[in-house]
């Protein structure tokens, strides 16, 4: 439900509501917050909550130090689990500068707006639905995580096989109250490997869905004595953990191309994006194996390829894009592809040869036609630091942070 400040604030008052948590994410999207009570909730959202930045990992490191969290009321939510006596609510804030001006250097949603307003003067609107994986692993004797999957099911398995089911229920018991509505949620291909998907939704929205999808999924699992890990390859021979993004591009003057360029513009940017969505040397264990891809290829049929077209009856067309993993910081990842997408229009970029095959059983001739995505970090690192596309679009600061 779409609220505007005056409502949040008589909604707090109504409800009965102790505290708020005002949430927000660091650079690699993990999440943070501060707390506040009603009383505060309207200075809130007239001047801002000041924070100490140079107290964050990777926003100051005593650059400078202020930063004010501005909630957005849209995002409103009450937290499952707590009583009613005690009740708390989340609202997903945006970062500027104590100036007013927006926090882009390390800020990633802020960057996320700005890419926004850039498709809009071009003229388009982007619309972003993810699928989410992870693996939910057995705690030690003394709480600690192992890697002992939950059970041994594989894809759309059922009980008694499948083990996750309730973990399952449970996580979209809390996310639909928390007005987080997921459309599917299974068993994966792994051992204790499950799925969340989100259908299209604007790309902030879509943003905030999936982070608090694995605050959700962390806390269920705690709750139950698991641990859910995102992390790109939890367990060696098996699939790993990747965000599939799934993207549509509306044009306000019926350009009918506008994804097939918006798609060519991501094949042709994908290996100097191909870091920031793959941050961590253990990153690259997961592309090119067990189902994720390897080469800059795309197909409509083909779910091992960089790039799915789907052929659909659906009213809105889309791609999907199964470049990141898990633990990708969202608001960076949809930038990035915005930005790829509207080179790709803007330059009128026509999509190559459609490759419906499996690269395992093609021919080497065939094979070596195709680019390949970066094999290494360090090989990922020094494409991204050679491009001119992610100086661009990407702050200095940011980019380094990413690249180490």
């Amino acid at each position: 439900m779409k609220r505007n400040k005056e409502e949040v604030i008589r909604t707090v008052k109504d409800e009965n509501i102790k505290s708020i948590r005002l949430a927000f994410c660091d650079v690699f999207g993990r999440l943070k917050n501060i707390t506040i009570t009603p009383e505060e909730l309207g200075e809130a959202f007239h001047n801002g909550v000041p924070i100490n930045a140079a107290s964050v990992k990777d926003f100051g490191e005593g650059i400078f130090c202020d930063l004010y969290l501005h909630p957005e009321p849209e995002t409103f939510s009450l937290l499952p689990w707590q009583p009613e006596d005690d009740r708390v609510a989340r609202l997903f804030c945006n970062m500027t500068y104590p100036d007013g001006t927006p926090f882009e250097s390390r800020g990633t949603k802020s960057l996320l707006m700005k890419a926004i307003k850039k498709a809009e003067d071009m003229g388009y609107e982007f619309y972003f639905g993810t699928e989410l994986s992870y693996y939910l692993f057995k705690l030690d004797e003394n709480g600690a995580p192992t890697t002992e999957p939950l059970d041994t099911a594989g894809y759309l398995d059922v009980e008694p096989d499948d083990k996750c089911e309730d973990i399952r229920r449970f996580i979209n018991h809390s996310l639909k109250y928390m007005e987080v509505k997921p459309t599917d949620m299974f068993h994966l291909s792994g051992p204790g490997q499950n799925m969340i998907e989100f259908g299209l939704s604007n790309p902030l929205r879509a943003g905030n869905s999936i982070i608090t999808a694995k605050t959700i999924t962390r806390l269920v699992a705690s709750k139950n004595n698991l641990c859910a890990d995102f992390s790109p390859k939890p367990l060696e021979g098996q699939r790993g953990n990747g965000l599939h993004i799934i993207f549509a591009v509306v044009a306000n003057d019926g350009n009918s191309n506008a994804l097939s360029s918006a798609v060519a513009g991501i094949l042709d940017k994908a290996r100097e994006m191909t870091a920031f969505f793959n941050y961590t040397p253990e990153a690259y264990k997961r592309l090119g194996r067990d189902g994720a891809p390897k080469y800059i290829s795309w197909s409509t049929e083909n779910r091992s390829q960089l790039v799915r077209i789907p052929e659909t009856n659906a009213h809105m067309k889309s791609a999907e894009l199964r470049l990141a993993n898990s633990d990708v910081n969202p608001y960076l990842a949809f930038a990035l592809i915005i930005h790829a997408a509207l080179y790709g229009i803007k330059h009128q970029l026509t999509l190559p040869e459609v490759s419906n095959f499996s690269f395992s059983l093609a021919p080497p001739d065939v094979i070596a036609k195709y680019a390949k995505l970066p094999e290494t970090f360090s090989e990922a690192g020094r494409i991204a630091e050679q491009s001119e596309f992610i100086q661009e679009v990407l702050p200095e600061d940011l980019i380094k942070l990413y690249l180490g």
